[in-house]
């Protein structure tokens, strides 16, 4: 019989790695970087489902056809959407796999799994924020974000700690 957590907040798996606001802002450079590039890719994937659509709407299943004068155009934005598709995936699944959870690209909405006195949180930022200065509950969302408090703030044990130099 498989042994269940005390809490895993609502029914998921226990995240990969737990954050502190400290590590979660010493990675905010590289999601900074990371971020733009994403949208770029679902913007270029916009693009390319709308030419596929045009090629369909125009020519039906004609332009697969081997001799057709757009299926080398079908091709390569086929063979585009598959790329960029994966790329797409995996980049997200490289975060998951970090336990950050990206919520909302066109926002740039990014959570850290945390623990807050024991409870598994999320620690919640927002691209533009100088820093993770926020947590809310994992079934909470953005809307019921909270500030860290001055007394403690998020850490691997869930334990208060002094604030210090994040």
């Amino acid at each position: 019989m498989a042994s269940r957590s005390s809490d895993s907040g609502g029914g998921l798996p226990p995240p990969p790695r737990l954050w502190t606001a400290g590590q979660a802002n010493t990675r905010l450079p590289g999601l900074e970087e990371l971020l733009p590039r994403l949208k770029g890719w679902v913007a270029r994937l916009r693009e390319v489902r709308g030419q596929q659509e045009r090629l369909t709407a125009f020519w039906g299943g004609e332009v697969n056809a081997p001799d057709h004068s757009d299926h080398a155009l079908k091709l390569r934005l086929d063979a585009e959407w598959e790329n960029l598709t994966r790329r797409l995936e995996e980049a997200v699944a490289g975060l998951r796999a970090e336990g950050i959870e990206l919520k909302d690209l066109d926002g740039g909405l990014v959570d850290f799994y945390a623990l807050e006195r024991g409870e598994l949180v999320f620690l919640c930022w927002r691209l533009g924020e100088a820093r993770v200065e926020f947590y809310h509950p994992i079934d909470g969302g953005f809307r019921n974000r909270r500030p860290l408090s001055s007394e403690g703030l998020v850490t691997p044990g869930g334990a208060a700690r002094a604030r210090g130099p994040l």
